[in-house]
């Protein structure tokens, strides 16, 4: 098979490792050109991906912003094999679908939104390993429901990436369930690592705190741009989170026990609920 991947980060850079590592053809581009050297020097990388290889990529792999994705399939679509599969992996869906199922069509190939599961507090090619989504969940969004042909062609193209599971969603399901849960903790965490009380926690903080503040340290513009894509969704989080902690606050300063017991009380039953 041969595989074309737009972007090296973490993301890209991981599906470039895969691939290669099972004897797949890798062609890719990115920005930084040193970084696609350093790529094709570490064997994950094979070649670019321009004007001469896309027309021979059987799977071609969107792993940049879903506005530059967009964009990018939208000035290539004419040189993309019809017999080829496009998936893109970004965090949100409904912008990058609603732009590239027509394109699709129009141009013959067939394309699935997908978000692999899996990530890092780190960025870059550097942190890319071939074993990241091994055992992880795969979200895919089909534009057809009732094609299970393309979803088991689309599990065979992903293969060498060794995915736990898979699911099948609209875009407008997905980013709804997104916003909870993975835009909402990122926010979280890094507004709750602002407290000046963090300056000094050397020697006070365990394991709560490091799997709270775990996800501060994150690609700002990335997930700004996440945030503002999906914004009715993470609003209507927040609202909900807000609201949540003021009756904690309004508990604690009352000084009412009993108030307050029973909000920890729901949240424990809560979590006993989602989880099992």
């Amino acid at each position: 098979m041969t595989v074309g991947i737009l972007g090296l980060g973490l993301i890209g850079g991981s599906l470039a490792r895969a691939y290669a590592i099972a004897g797949h053809t890798v062609y890719a581009i990115q920005r930084n050109e040193s970084m696609l050297s350093f790529a094709m020097l570490a064997g994950a990388v094979h070649g670019k991906l321009n004007e001469e290889t896309i027309p021979q990529c059987d799977l071609i792999l969107l792993a940049i912003y879903p506005g530059g994705s967009a964009a990018w399939l939208e000035r290539n679509a004419h040189l993309i094999s019809k017999d080829a599969l496009v998936i893109d992996c970004c965090g949100i869906k409904r912008e990058i679908c609603e732009r590239c199922f027509p394109l699709a069509e129009a141009h013959g190939f067939t394309f699935v939104g997908g978000h692999p599961m899996a990530g890092s507090q780190f960025s870059g090619f550097k942190y890319s390993r071939a074993t990241l989504y091994q055992g992880q969940p795969m979200v895919l969004v089909p534009p057809r429901f009732d094609d299970m042909d393309l979803l088991e062609r689309c599990k065979n193209a992903l293969a060498p990436c060794e995915f736990g599971s898979f699911s099948v969603t609209t875009a407008e399901d997905h980013d709804k369930m997104i916003a909870f849960t993975s835009q909402m903790p990122h926010i979280l965490s890094n507004a709750f690592i602002k407290s000046p009380t963090a300056l000094n926690h050397k020697g006070f903080s365990a394991g709560s705190y490091k799997d709270l503040t775990r996800v501060a340290w994150l690609n700002a513009p990335m997930w700004a741009e996440l945030f503002m894509e999906n914004r009715d969704n993470v609003l209507s989080e927040l609202d909900f989170y807000i609201d949540s902690l003021s009756a904690y606050r309004d508990a604690i300063a009352r000084k009412d026990m009993d108030t307050l017991t029973a909000l920890l009380e729901e949240g424990k039953r809560r979590k006993e609920e989602v989880d099992g």
